[in-house]
């Protein structure tokens, strides 16, 4: 058995950094068999120059929409950007294929081993069955009508169904704006595992369910869905929700942009039971809004963090270690282990994934990442 002895300026274990001397030792495979002060690990071991970490995590995507690349222009704020993927979505262009193909190769080839993935249709069913990235399959669904629900689960599980047999595939809402409570409750009357929403992305989202107006209103408007059912609940829109959240066993909520500490707490105190991750896309949410999340505010309340890439729509390369890099320098007050933590361990345990990746235990083959100022390559 052909073994492997790796060293680098810094090795980072999932959780902190080892000691400075501390070798790395695995087989060909990438399966960790230990890891031992230098001293003990003998000859031939291999000197890289950065930090080693676990393969990174990947805990929010859009694999089906990287034939968008470069389609919508920065800045244009959340409902402009939704439209404009409304109005791309459709296009069936000969190279989607080859988009999402060469999507999933730049993934691996940078060291992501596991995505968090939202499908909206079956189309990337033919990448994942040849890809070595490990997906766990988000199928979103929407509608904002109450009436519409059951078609609308209906359609989910249509998609559902065109993954087979693959792991790890759950139907899930897509944001409080865009699911009824009848469909939230048909969504976690079956599907409780895991789950996970689109949280808060811009303030307009907040003023639909304070005051039932704004940008929001003009969107449905623009697709030509009536809001005559619908009362403002007075209050922002994850706390609207979060008594129809309760029942899902763990939730990771997406981006975060403004959300406040209230809401945090009447999430909290609505779903006691509920394991809760907050994913964060900065780059993503730089390009749609110029707008970061509160990463201070979920740092001091210690929240569950973990880190996503959104899509090639909002994003010029589907890449953790370039967000890691972008962490380091607008957040420089962060120590670096806290945002390798969110990138790897942190997000394995959001996509309970734990037992597999993230960490570099004894008989774990979580992948070999080395790491420099956003930039990474793949290892083993």
């Amino acid at each position: 058995m052909k073994i492997r002895k790796l060293k680098a300026d810094r090795l980072f274990t999932g959780e902190d950094f080892a000691p400075d001397d501390f070798v790395l030792i695995a087989d060909a495979s990438g399966k960790i068999l230990d890891l031992v002060p230098g001293d003990y690990a003998g000859e031939d071991i291999e000197q890289h120059d950065g930090i080693l970490v676990p393969g990174w995590i990947n805990a929010h995507c859009h694999l089906e929409l990287s034939h968008m690349a470069g389609q919508i222009p920065e800045k244009t704020g959340m409902v402009p950007f939704l439209l404009a993927v409304m109005q791309h979505r459709v296009d069936r262009i000969a190279r989607q294929e080859i988009a999402m193909q060469q999507a999933d190769e730049a993934m691996y080839a940078e060291g992501i081993v596991a995505v968090g993935d939202i499908c909206n249709s079956a189309d990337t069913v033919g990448v994942k069955q040849n890809s070595r990235i490990r997906y766990h399959n988000f199928i979103e669904t929407s509608g904002f009508v109450p009436a519409g629900a059951a078609t609308r689960f209906a359609a989910a599980k249509n998609i559902l169904g065109a993954f087979g047999g693959q792991s790890q595939t759950a139907i899930v809402p897509h944001a409080p704006y865009s699911v009824s409570p009848e469909l939230f409750r048909m969504i976690f009357e079956e599907y409780t595992q895991l789950s996970t929403m689109h949280n808060q992305e811009s303030e307009a989202e907040n003023d639909f369910f304070r005051e039932g107006n704004g940008p929001f209103r003009d969107l449905f408007a623009a697709i030509g869905v009536s809001l005559d059912f619908f009362q403002a609940p007075q209050q922002n829109s994850l706390p609207a929700v979060a008594p129809l959240l309760q029942a899902a066993r763990q939730l990771i909520l997406v981006h975060n942009t403004v959300t406040a500490p209230e809401d945090i707490l009447a999430l909290q105190e609505q779903a006691p039971q509920t394991a809760l991750y907050w994913c964060l896309c900065p780059l993503a949410n730089e390009y749609i809004t110029g707008t970061l999340p509160p990463i201070d505010l979920f740092r001091n309340r210690q929240l569950n963090i973990c880190l996503g890439t959104d899509s090639l729509a909002s994003n010029y390369r589907l890449s953790i270690a370039e967000t890691v890099g972008f962490l380091e320098q607008r957040f420089p007050q962060i120590p670096q282990p806290e945002i390798l933590h969110w990138a790897t361990l942190g997000g394995a345990k959001a996509l309970q994934l734990e037992h597999a990746f993230g960490s570099f235990g004894k008989g774990k083959s979580p992948g070999i990442v080395c790491y420099q100022a956003g930039v990474s390559k793949r290892i083993l």
